[in-house]
């Protein structure tokens, strides 16, 4: 029986030994692995930028319509009409236009249109000197013509001349010319819409005219147009996205019409180079116009601005000093600074 304890206490001996040898093993490992954990890395470095010298601008886009700009309606005098002109046609000097009837009623240019028939020689007007200018254009001699348009004669030679024309159209050599059969306009003109049919009395409207040369046309109310002066530059978006220069040439106010918001301000732009927008008709576009510009100036990104507790701001250097700074114009993510000792090429701290 003892012999049985005694082994027991041996057994029970070895065993707490090896948990005691365990245990510190255990131990050992757990703190060799702690004494192996990296150091804790250091604090990043700070993001630098630096202050530019350049150009800021702001732009604003507005819809506008690419077109020929305001229509023209034309009616005849008396007569059926026999003939109409093609939408898209343009008008030339000395050429018809359309027919009534079956008469030629044919272009002339100038600022006084035919009020009277010209049948009387001796008689003098602003519309004789329209018909000496067209007739000599036409390469018709009909001798000098007074500067005071007003003093401008019907003599018998501008009525040679008158006859001479009339026999090159292929109608009758009256010398005679009836206001009816010559439509005066100021300039080259293209026919925007046909609104008559043939056979309709000349009196109706019959057509629709506008400029030749594509304009960008906008509607603005009065109190958004103040940055839309005439003569600025600006940019014309295609649809295609395209951008190209253009001028405003005209800022008017627009005619009062009834539900319309309020009062309106028509803009017109005109492409500074028409071979830009030669392959549209009528479009959509957008005009980028510039509100408010400066020009070699000091800049930094709005994230290197730091706001100071007493108001204001300022820039912060890389070993920490901070320069306070007078804010001017803001553009996009840039904003125009100045003040002590801020000078283009500066290195200053910038948000991460």
């Amino acid at each position: 029986m003892l012999i049985k304890i005694h082994g027991m206490r041996k057994t029970v001996i070895a065993a707490a030994v090896l948990v005691v040898v365990v245990t510190t093993a255990v131990l050992l490992v757990v703190v060799r692995g702690r004494s192996d954990e990296p150091a804790a890395a250091p604090p990043p470095a700070v993001k630098t930028t630096t202050v530019q010298k350049g150009d800021l601008t702001n732009t604003r886009t507005l819809q506008a319509n690419l077109g020929f700009g305001a229509a023209r309606p034309v009616k005849g005098s008396a007569g059926t009409v026999t003939k109409l002109p093609a939408a898209g046609q343009v008008t030339e000097l000395g050429k018809e236009l359309y027919r009534v009837d079956d008469q030629p009623v044919v272009v002339f240019f100038g600022a006084t249109p035919l009020f009277r028939a010209l049948d009387t020689p001796g008689v003098k007007g602003s519309d004789v000197a329209v018909l000496m200018d067209n007739l000599a254009a036409l390469g018709h001699q009909v001798g000098t013509r007074p500067r005071d348009a007003t003093k401008a004669e019907l003599t018998p030679r501008v009525v040679d001349a008158l006859k001479k024309w009339q026999r090159s159209l292929g109608v009758e050599q009256t010398g005679v010319l009836q206001p009816g059969r010559v439509l005066v306009l100021d300039r080259p003109m293209r026919v925007a819409t046909v609104k008559a049919q043939p056979g309709a009395p000349a009196t109706e409207e019959l057509f629709e005219l506008t400029p030749t040369t594509r304009l960008v046309t906008m509607q603005v109310p009065v109190s958004e147009a103040g940055a839309v002066k005439a003569d600025m530059p600006v940019v014309i978006v295609r649809p295609d996205s395209r951008e190209i220069p253009g001028k405003v040439t005209s800022v008017t106010t627009a005619p009062a019409q009834e539900n319309n918001g309020g009062q309106k301000v028509d803009v017109l732009v005109t492409p500074d180079n028409p071979a830009d927008v030669a392959d549209l008709d009528t479009a959509p576009v957008r005009l980028k116009i510039t509100t408010e510009s400066r020009t070699g100036v000091l800049t930094v990104p709005l994230t290197a601005l730091v706001a100071l507790k007493e108001g204001g701001y300022a820039v912060q250097l890389p070993g920490g000093a901070l320069k306070a700074v007078q804010t001017g114009l803001y553009s996009q993510d840039k904003v125009e600074i100045s003040g002590d000792g801020i000078t283009d090429g500066l290195e200053v701290v910038t948000a991460q």
